[in-house]
């Protein structure tokens, strides 16, 4: 494994697998919104928590101070709430230091986990000595809009869901990921292709897409699958093969690119209008090109935002990717035709997060035409860009 070297603004997280036969229970919340120190029942989630004086080992010695209202020998209890309310009313709890603080001021390096199993299942992770079933990936927990590829985005998860769920549908095949970020859906999909092309643009992001593909080889390689990091800009025309770049396509790959594909995929990549025209532009320019039928699958969230232009909530980008997604489908040019549906979300979930409703999946088919209509055709129009 090539050695990995962490940038002091990243962190590591692992993903885990969601266990089906375990119960995933609510932390109770006592009346100032602070989790209860009172143990519950693990073996009848229906039966009421025995009252008990023993601290639990997950909450911190000054969040059970907050919940009980009061240090010990106060009165009032959980009732007591004014007992730690500051001068304006607002809740007062105190944190416990660091056991290293930083003097320097700086970031320091931390491990979160994203996904949490239950707590079944991470007393067996204890007790295991190897990452199987674990996927690691480096990333960022906040970014500016030019690099939200470094953060890890809900349709990832989702189309992972899919592609573990439906594993027929992409085993031994090329596949190509638009907009791959952290490259999680990438790594999930080379445990089942044979083929996968991992792209997006920026030597940096790129170069934190490999060393995610690096960290998690022990999926990959028993799997049998290869995934290439390469640079796809979907403001550019052509493919880069210029030597000098470092995340460069070779004249093999471009060719095994158009040849064998059969699989595209995209997970939450249309949150800008002119990066919504970009991809499906290049989706064209990619299918139009294509020697074989080829299945895309877009996962995306609808993200609702307050605007003053309609002094309402609405949900724009969302709005003009259905746009473009239709507008694709009803595009006529004598090369290749596109049908379009959306995929119902009631596949199995097998990675631990929330699969919120504004969340979707949708599939595009693209279909060359006949050979001889190809070289009678005239040459394809780009498609106009979507307007809103």
């Amino acid at each position: 494994m090539d050695h990995i070297t962490f940038h002091h603004d990243t962190v590591l997280s692992d993903v885990h697998m969601l266990q089906p036969n375990a119960r995933h229970l609510m932390t109770r919340l006592n009346s100032v919104g602070q989790p209860d120190g009172d143990k519950q029942d693990h073996d009848d989630p229906g039966k009421e928590a025995e009252p008990s004086d023993e601290p639990r080992e997950d909450v911190d010695k000054d969040t059970l101070v907050a919940s009980s209202g009061g240090t010990e020998g106060e009165e009032g209890g959980a009732g007591n709430v004014k007992s730690f309310l500051d001068v304006d009313g607002d809740l007062d709890i105190k944190h416990r230091p660091r056991n290293n603080p930083n003097e320097e001021g700086g970031r320091d390096l931390v491990c979160p986990v994203i996904l949490k199993q239950s707590e079944s299942a991470l007393e067996e992770e204890d007790e295991a000595t190897d990452d199987e079933g674990i996927i690691k990936i480096e990333h960022t927990m906040a970014t500016t809009l030019e690099d939200v590829g470094k953060q890890v985005w809900l349709g990832a998860f989702l189309l992972a869901d899919f592609i573990l769920s439906k594993p027929h549908v992409f085993r031994g095949a090329t596949v190509l990921e638009l907009g791959a970020g952290t490259g999680l859906t990438s790594v999930v999909m080379a445990t089942v292709a044979k083929t996968l092309y991992c792209t997006d643009v920026g030597e940096d992001l790129l170069s934190m897409c490999r060393r995610n593909v690096t960290l998690n080889q022990h999926l990959i390689e028993p799997a049998g699958g290869e995934v290439r990091v390469r640079q796809l800009d979907w403001l550019q025309y052509d493919l880069c093969t210029d030597a000098d770049m470092e995340f460069r396509w070779t004249e093999e790959e471009v060719a095994d690119l158009y040849d064998n594909t059969k699989i595209i995929v995209a997970a939450d990549v249309c949150y800008d209008d002119d990066l919504t025209d970009g991809l499906f532009r290049t989706l064209y320019r990619l299918c139009s090109n294509f020697r074989q039928t080829c299945t895309i699958f877009i996962s995306l969230e609808k993200r609702m935002n307050f605007t003053l232009r309609h002094m309402d909530v609405s949900c724009d980008a969302y709005n003009h990717f259905s746009h473009c997604l239709f507008q694709l489908e009803e595009q006529v040019d004598g090369r290749c035709s596109f049908t379009v549906e959306q995929v119902p979300s009631d596949f199995a979930q097998f990675l631990l997060y929330e699969r919120i409703e504004q969340l979707e999946l949708w599939k595009v088919t693209a279909t060359p035409l006949d050979a001889q209509a190809v070289k009678t055709a005239p040459p394809p129009k780009e498609p106009k860009q979507c307007s809103s």
